[in-house]
This record gives C-alpha cells, structure tokens and sequence, in this order.
C-alpha cells in the first residue's frame, strides 16, 4: 500500500490508527517500565524521554508547516493543533489576550482509560510541565509555562489537564 494512493478518508483513518498505535505503545511502554522500576522511577524516565521528543516533534512541526521559530503564541497556537495528540484527544485552546494562550485536554484517551478501567487518574503533571514547557520553548524561547490543573490534582473540573502559556511584554 502506497499512502500516496489512499483517499482522503482512507488517510484520516490511517493518521487516526497510527497515533493510537502510538499512544498504545507509549503506554505499554510505561507500563513495563512501571513494573519494572516502579511508579516513581518511571516517572523520571518518562520526563527524560519527553523533554527530547517534545522538541523533536516541534521542530518536524515547524519544519513541515513553515512555521519560524520565535513567532510567539500564534505558532504555539498552530503548532499545538498540529500535534500527534491533537488527533485522537480533544483540545481547547482560547487566546485570552496577545500575550496568554489557554489550553486545556478536554478529553485525555489516558485517562479515559483508567477511567473505564477504574484505576486512579495517573499522575502526568510532573511529565506535562516538562512536555509542554519544552514544546513551547522551541517554538518561541521566550514563551513560559504554567499548569492551571493536572493529575494528581482533584479533577473537579471539566479538563483533564490545563496549561497556560505567556510571553511576558
């Protein structure tokens, strides 16, 4: 099969598929990981192995859609539409002013999960402040990060997880 000979429909289904994949590896991957070392070690695995894919990811981002580095919240905005995630969560971005961005995980397909699968929400904040704070910086170095809300805090609140980003004026 030739992805160049795939309808269009037959492409989302084929980028749907491929980030799930993804996600499913990442989790059996955590998991093992888990086992392994326990919770807390795979925590510290997980941040090392985010802080390089989060900007490996920005920059193909930035590269494959021409969006130049240092161009502010508006190639964040554009880049974080663009992620690998953004195809199998939902998202929800609000630009409150020129100079913060509000993004919140609607829907997690992790948490989810565990949801169905009765389990306690896992503990992601320590990895997304990594994440998200890495994948800011290299669209726009002067881009900082904040959580708003993140596991393991009480999800009292209709997102999973909430960022804000500022570039200070």
């Amino acid at each position: 099969m030739e992805l160049e000979n795939l309808s269009k429909d037959d492409l989302i289904k084929i980028i749907n598929m491929y980030a799930k994949n993804w996600l499913a590896h990442d989790g059996c991957w955590f998991l093992a990981a888990e086992k392994r070392h326990g919770l807390e070690e795979a925590i510290q695995i997980d941040k090392e192995g985010w802080k390089n894919f989060t900007v490996v990811e920005a920059k193909r981002i930035m590269k494959m859609f021409n969006i130049p580095e240092g161009s502010g919240l508006d190639a964040l905005e554009k880049a974080l539409s663009l992620r690998l995630y953004a195809t199998i969560n939902i998202q929800e971005i609000d630009r409150v002013s020129p100079t913060k961005l509000i993004f919140k995980m609607k829907t997690c397909r992790v948490q989810v999960a565990r949801e169905r699968k009765n389990l306690p929400h896992f503990p992601c904040k320590e990895v997304g402040l990594v994440e998200y704070t890495g994948f800011a910086k290299t669209i726009d170095s002067r881009i900082q990060t904040k959580v708003i809300a993140c596991p393991p805090d009480e999800l009292e609140r209709d997102f999973h997880c909430g960022w804000e980003f500022l570039i200070p004026e």
